[in-house]
């Protein structure tokens, strides 16, 4: 685990849900992705191998990037107030900031 990135990665993704460009859940998130508002998904650390499963499968049909972030549930919770294992993000630019964190391999 990589505390800077980390660290990062909660700070971005606080700006992004105060701009309101963020949903939290799997049913938002899902939503977002079918009306064609996300440009990438965070899942958390500890987020069960079936929700990151369905959660690629939604977005693997709309090309939508998956990424696998460092903050387990209760720590996006802090960020966001309530626990929760996926996020949309709805705005290219902070979908960048989270891509240049954790680069595709």
């Amino acid at each position: 685990m990589n505390l800077q990135r980390k660290r990062k990665t909660a700070d971005l993704l606080s700006i992004c849900f105060k701009a309101g460009k963020a949903v939290k859940g799997f049913d938002s998130m899902k939503e977002a992705v079918l009306n064609g508002d996300a440009c990438c998904v965070l899942t958390a650390a500890d987020a069960s191998e079936k929700t990151v499963k369905e959660a690629r499968f939604v977005c693997g049909k709309a090309d939508i990037p998956v990424i696998a972030a460092e903050l387990e549930k209760a720590e996006i919770g802090r960020l966001c107030g309530k626990d929760t294992a996926v996020i949309a993000v709805c705005d290219k630019g902070f979908a960048g900031g989270f891509g240049k964190l954790y680069p595709a391999e």
